[in-house]
């Protein structure tokens, strides 16, 4: 071969190459996440990974970028268009709904899994159980000391979740009856802060969602004698995914959507201990 025939030769190589590599990037799919900490810590990852492996079968490349920051960034990450999929432990509020369709978008919501709103204390706390009408009481300050129900003294405190957060109204909702929570209520970024600090501290108490019941140091208190595994259980709700229902879907996304509403989503739902639609 001589040294031109060489060079084209070379040169067809690396053009192969080249095309080679971007088919490659063509394939590769990306699907953009935000919203609640609920779902995003621990669900919906797990979610995406299964998604992603049988996906590879088909020779398929799916990106996932997952931000849990609280169902308020991934509704709002939903109306600007920075987000494919918004995950919220609540329904949209009308001023979100207003602010949607001034900018085009009709938010629509699926279902993918439920779960109940755990009340967790110290496991070094004697009760084992609590009534709905004392968990208002604790968390909008009418009672400051332990001594008055569970007869062991000491101040309490307690752990909620920040503002942006669905799960802090969904509980002040239900829980509270609408009433602001103990001004000296510490605000944690998410469910595992709260375990953590719950565990950490004998006076502790706070509410995290089913997948985080079983954090070392901690006891998960039955509500008026209900689980909080029951969908009977009076801080039991809904989680969702929200989109524009505007703008076409795209065919991955809505092909992530459909795995995890399939059969073999909803067992990784339950197997994450949350509770299945189904």
């Amino acid at each position: 071969m001589n040294s031109t025939l060489r060079k084209i030769t070379g040169r067809m190589a690396l053009l192969a190459a080249v095309c080679g590599s971007l088919s490659l990037a063509r394939a590769a799919e990306k699907i953009v996440i935000k919203g609640s900490d609920t779902l995003g810590a621990k669900m919906v990852p797990q979610l995406a990974e299964e998604f992603k492996a049988s996906l590879s079968k088909e020779g398929v490349e799916v990106i996932f970028e997952i931000a849990a920051e609280g169902s308020s960034t991934g509704i709002a990450a939903v109306i600007d268009g920075t987000a494919d999929l918004g995950m919220s432990s609540r329904e949209v509020k009308g001023t979100e709904l207003t602010k949607g369709l001034l900018a085009g978008v009709k938010m629509e919501s699926f279902t993918v899994a439920k779960d109940g709103i755990a009340i967790i204390v110290n496991k070094g706390n004697p009760m084992d159980k609590i009534r709905s009408r004392e968990v208002e009481r604790i968390f909008t300050g009418d009672v400051a000391n332990w001594a008055t129900v569970n007869g062991k003294s000491g101040d309490v405190s307690i752990y909620t979740r920040n503002t942006s957060s669905g799960t802090y109204a969904v509980f002040q909702d239900m829980a509270l009856r609408k009433r602001d929570y103990a001004p000296s209520s510490q605000k944690m970024a998410g469910n595992e802060q709260i375990a953590s600090e719950v565990a950490k501290n004998p006076n502790g108490i706070g509410y995290v969602g089913l997948a985080y019941i079983g954090t070392p140091g901690v006891t998960p208190l039955p509500v008026d004698g209900i689980k909080p595994d029951n969908p009977e259980y009076p801080y039991a709700r809904p989680l969702y995914f929200y989109h524009n229902a505007n703008s076409e879907m795209r065919p991955i996304v809505s092909r992530f959507v459909e795995f995890c509403l399939s059969k073999e989503g909803q067992k990784i739902v339950e197997s994450v201990h949350f509770i299945p639609v189904n």
